[in-house]
């Protein structure tokens, strides 16, 4: 939900974000519950199969994959050690199709139409005093941070880069701080400028 949304007419973009959304719960609940490399080898085939059907390409499948390369080798190691090589297969194997799957969601639905689902999901919860517009501005608010956040990350590195400070950790991380600290402050005069804090 970090704003990859892939423009497409396929089925899956087509598709009701709540039923993506459910369709998502179901298969990652079954390969939770059945925990066997055979079920991870039916979860690679439905996520595959879904990609075929709404024509996603396959760079958008396995693109949110790739930060989660070296926890899996990790976690691969770990397993094999504790608990052997059909531990290793279905661990590692239902969080990568779990995280395929979310993937899907993502580059298939806009950030904003997951939000109207998860704010009308919550709406039963007013009652117990639960604000579901609220919870949706600040889910929002979050998913957008990030793009930002990264985004100041790789500025402050080209600049300590062009400083010849290349390994200082400090160089590095008091500038994001201080930079996502301001940024936390204009957004916050911003939503009190609106009165949001009421």
């Amino acid at each position: 939900m970090t704003g990859f949304y892939l423009p497409g007419s396929g089925l899956l973009h087509r598709a009701p974000p709540g039923a993506k959304l459910l369709a998502l719960a179901l298969l990652t609940s079954a390969l939770v519950a059945l925990r066997s490399p055979l079920a991870v080898a039916g979860g690679v085939l439905v996520v595959a199969a879904a990609a075929v059907v709404g024509r996603v390409p396959a760079g958008a499948v396995v693109a949110p994959l790739r930060p989660l390369r070296w926890v899996a080798i990790l976690l691969v190691v770990f397993q094999v050690l504790t608990g052997g090589w059909h531990a290793a297969v279905t661990v590692v194997g239902t969080l990568l199709v779990a995280v395929a799957a979310a993937g899907l969601v993502t580059v298939t639905t806009r950030v904003s139409d997951l939000l109207d689902v998860l704010v009308r999901l919550l709406a039963p919860l007013r009652r117990a005093g639960v604000d579901p517009e609220r919870v949706g501005l600040v889910l929002a608010l979050t998913i957008r941070s990030v793009p930002v956040l990264a985004g100041l990350f790789a500025e402050v590195r080209d600049a300590r880069r062009s400083r010849g400070l290349e390994h200082s950790l400090r160089a590095l991380l008091v500038p994001v701080a201080v930079r996502g600290v301001r940024h936390a402050d204009r957004l916050g005069e911003a939503l009190a400028a609106r009165g949001v804090d009421d």
